[in-house]
């Protein structure tokens, strides 16, 4: 019968203690900073931070601001797929941020200026990640050019160029967008009955399904396929891999470009709701793209496992917003997200410090013990192992 591993050997133990250890230790060093800004109301802000919807004590409010956490969860796991894809094949995909805000671009000026349905919009915001993704990708591949440069690059080209082209569409009045609902309503997408199981709140749609649909494919891509098996041994070993005869510049675009798509689908489940307008004045990336970084090393870089740290950030995230602003400035709520947020990103760490610990104390267990010397024969007996002489 073969023998099971220590449970802290085990990779699904480590990946979920090691989630469970940044999470509190973001939480406290969160309740440490309320505490040196004013500890009267402490206790009570990072209470309110984990309850979010619990704020509510109706049932149908708790569902309807439930329903909310869910429409900004749904671009925040497509986002962290994005990561963790290209991150399988041993790319930082940090130029997600720029691949998501071209998304929002193109399924925006499509609904609003072009007056498209939502499904062709959803596309074209999928193809328009897909492009500045395939330009990181062939940059990558044939000039050598580092992926987190060319993304970061392209990050705040995505940004300025999609300021100019959705200033067609924006109010007169104000630097925000035409609301979809009354500027195109067939561009927003349908709800599928979800709306009324979430307190009748509008903005919850086919997004929610379609983001854990995303990630499933994801997994099976990854873990089932050969493609995945070949794009997997490109980033652990390129060189092994073009000598097997893999295509190691074709999987490094492909990576990207599919890491784009990703993201630009991210835009538009977000956008073809209703629930948000972009502002044409914004002079810094949306902090999605760079909190799915966090979301994808949260989850262990696990499809499955970005699905419920993508929950849990966009949860603290919107928590935020009910800390008493009497107490604590309007930006707590970003603080006390962002040093959580930022402590997530510290899960590998532990799980190769338990690995590290777990095989240092197997080595000591296992240790030949150190053999005593030969002791003299006493006069007049043989020794051990001859005759006497």
């Amino acid at each position: 019968m073969k023998n099971k591993s220590p449970l802290l050997k085990r990779d699904g133990f480590q990946s979920l203690l090691s989630s469970l250890i940044c999470v509190i230790l973001g939480v406290f060093l969160g309740y440490i900073v309320l505490l040196l800004i004013n500890p009267e109301g402490a206790w009570k802000a990072i209470v309110a931070v984990l309850k979010n919807f619990f704020f509510y004590p109706a049932g149908p409010a708790r569902m309807k601001y439930f329903g909310s956490t869910l429409v900004k969860t749904a671009p925040l796991v497509m986002c962290s797929l994005s990561i963790l894809f290209a991150y399988k094949v041993g790319l930082f995909n940090i130029g997600a941020a720029g691949q998501y805000v071209a998304g929002v671009g193109a399924c925006l000026y499509a609904a609003l200026a072009l007056k498209w349905g939502w499904l062709p919009c959803m596309l074209l915001a999928v193809c328009a990640g897909m492009l500045l993704g395939g330009i990181s990708g062939l940059l990558k591949a044939y000039c050598n050019v580092n992926e987190v440069i060319s993304g970061i690059m392209l990050n705040w080209i995505g940004l300025y160029l999609v300021n100019i082209l959705l200033t067609n569409v924006k109010e007169p009045t104000s630097p925000y967008t035409i609301k979809i609902a009354a500027g195109n309503p067939k561009a927003i997408m349908p709800s599928a009955g979800l709306d009324k199981l979430f307190g009748n709140n509008q903005y919850v749609t086919i997004g929610i399904p379609l983001a854990i649909i995303a990630a499933i494919v994801i997994y099976v891509i990854l873990e089932r396929t050969q493609f995945g098996y070949e794009l997997r041994a490109t980033g652990n070993n390129k060189n092994a891999a073009k000598y097997a005869g893999m295509k190691e510049k074709r999987n490094i675009i492909v990576t990207l470009i599919i890491g784009g798509g990703l993201a630009g689908l991210g835009a538009a489940l977000l956008y073809l709701t209703g629930i948000e307008e972009w502002s044409c004045s914004q002079s810094s990336v949306p902090g999605m793209g760079f909190n799915g970084i966090a979301a994808a090393f949260l989850g262990c870089l696990n499809p499955i496992g970005s699905l419920l740290s993508s929950f849990f950030i966009q949860h603290i995230t919107n928590g935020g917003g009910y800390v008493d602003k009497t107490l604590y400035s309007s930006q707590i709520s970003d603080l006390i997200s962002a040093i959580i947020i930022y402590l997530c990103g510290f899960v590998l760490f532990f799980k190769t410090f338990m690995n590290s610990r777990g095989q240092k104390r197997e080595d000591t267990r296992f240790a030949p013990e150190p053999k005593e010397p030969d002791k003299p024969a006493p006069d007049g007996e043989k020794p051990e192992g001859g005759d006497a002489k």
